[in-house]
This record gives structure tokens, sequence and C-alpha cells, in this order.
């Protein structure tokens, strides 16, 4: 492998990210049972995949004969990378892209000893099966194709994490905006709730506080329910205006999550169904909610 030029570990870097992909997307398409274009990009490459196989082919030129020393640095490093690459776009973005915290034996959701085992199985299949018909294709460009090929897919590549990277960083806002939104509806909401119930009780109370009063002179009671009555009629005003403010602040609070989540609803998260967020865990799930009630109705 000390041959290899730097066009071939970028287009090493490239199938891989290309392998993974079909991988994660044929995997996860049928734990959903309807295709999935899996991935943080928009075209049909999976870096992290691209990253570790470059690792894994620099790790295991030590180890190269020895496949269960193959699989013990496939395991180790990759799971290493998945961890780092989990825990700084969690940082990033505030999302997890990925999360097995449900699953048995993880690690802060990045990362679980199901998902390192797989790692291990890959490296093999790797640098065993998969690598020496890739090596050889590589080899069969000459190096005006290879420059001409790496040029048109570099500049994609670049132009689509620049994209999805705006793109996960617009979700992030829009979830803590959401968030924001979600607090203040639920307030309106509680007003509404307190306002309805002072409303139930006011019937009940001229009555009531008439009955109160009935050891008062009959002119002194007939003042004093009048009075009453116009105080009830000016409270029930003040009321009702407000009820009507208060409903009309929740539509509008209502509309602007609308548009907020719309962008978002065939964009990044719909390609990382497992995606999660410990700091907007409540609008990560109405989005999620909405991405999949339009995908029962557009199956």
């Amino acid at each position: 492998m000390h041959i290899y030029t730097w066009r071939h570990w970028f287009l090493f870097f490239y199938f891989y990210c290309f392998f993974g992909w079909v991988f994660e997307s044929v995997y996860v398409s049928l734990c959903q049972r309807r295709w999935i274009n899996r991935g943080f990009l928009h075209l049909p490459l999976l870096p992290i995949y691209g990253f570790g196989a470059i690792m894994m082919l620099w790790i295991s030129l030590p180890v190269r004969n020895s496949p269960p020393l193959i699989y013990l640095t496939g395991v180790i490093s990759a799971t290493a990378l998945e961890y780092a690459a989990g825990y700084v776009m969690e940082k990033l973005f505030k999302v997890k892209y990925w999360d097995y915290s449900n699953h048995k034996y993880n690690m802060n959701g990045y990362i679980c000893l199901s998902s390192s085992v797989v790692w291990g199985f890959l490296s093999l299949l790797m640098t065993e099966v998969l690598h020496h018909p890739v090596e050889k294709l590589v080899f069969y460009f000459n190096p005006i194709s290879e420059n001409i090929f790496l040029a048109a897919i570099s500049v994609l590549f670049l132009a689509d994490t620049l994209l999805s990277v705006r793109e996960a960083l617009n979700l992030s806002r829009a979830l803590e905006a959401v968030t924001r939104l979600r607090i203040e509806l639920d307030s309106v909401q509680a007003q509404l709730s307190l306002l309805k119930e002072e409303a139930s009780h006011l019937r009940a109370l001229p009555g009531a506080q008439a009955a109160k009063f009935h050891k008062l002179g009959k002119n002194q009671l007939v003042k004093l329910r009048k009075k009453q009555k116009r105080g009830i009629q000016i409270f029930r005003k003040l009321q009702k205006d407000h009820i009507r403010s208060l409903n009309e602040k929740l539509i509008e609070l209502q509309n602007k999550m609308e548009k907020l989540l719309a962008p978002h609803r065939h964009g990044i998260l719909h390609r990382n169904p497992s995606a999660s967020s410990r700091h907007f865990s409540g609008a990560l799930k109405e989005l999620r909610e909405a991405i999949e009630r339009k995908n029962r109705k557009n199956p």
C-alpha cells in the first residue's frame, strides 16, 4: 500500500463513502420499510465510512497477515472514530444524528457494543475481500481520468458538505426557536384554561352572593345586586376580550411553529430517522411526528 499516490487515497475515500451509504441506506430502509437516503449529506456518500476505511488501511498495515488483529484494530479504531464524530456533531449541531441509547452496552448514545462488533466485521470485509478489486479498479484509471473524476466529485462533495452543515445549523436554530415557542404556547394555553374556569365560576356568582346578604333590606339588596351585576358584566367583557386575544396569540404561535418546522420535513432529519436531541427533545418530537404524518399521506 506504500505505492498509493494521493489520487489513489482520495479515490479510495470516495468509494468507501459510497459503499457506506449503500450499506446504511439498505439497512435503515429495511428497518423503516421504506426507502431512506441515509446520511448527513445529500449525495450518496457517508464520510464516516470513508475516513474509517482510510484509517483502517493505515492501521492494518502492521497486522495485515492476522485476521484476528485486523478485527480487533477495526473494532477499536472505528469505534473511537464513531464516538469522536458523534460527540463533535452533537456539540456543533445540538442533535445526535445517530443514537444508540436504546441499545445495550452503549456509551452516551454515540457507540454501542453491537455497532463495534459490526465495525470489526466490516474491517475484515474491507481488507480481506473488498479492497483488492477496489484497488485494481483504481489502478485501472489513468492520471488524466483520475484528475477529472476527482476534481468533479471533490467540488460536489465540498459544496454538499457546506450545504448540509448550513442545513444542520438551521435545523438547530429552528428547534431552539420552536422550544421557546412551545413554552410560550403552553403559557397561553394555561391562561386560557384559567379564564374559562373563572367564566364558569361567574355564572353562579350573582345568586350565591345574594344569598349571603339575605338579611339586608330590599332596597339595599337591589342596589347591591345591580352594582354587582354591572361589575360582573364589565369583568366578563374584559375576560372575553382577553380570551379572544389569547386565542389569536395561540393561532399566531402555532403558525410560527409550522413555518419554522416546514422547511426541515424533507431535509437532514428525514435522512436520519433515529436522530435525537437532549436540548430540543420536544421540538424534535413534533417535527418527527409531522414527518411521519406526511409519510403516511404520501407513502
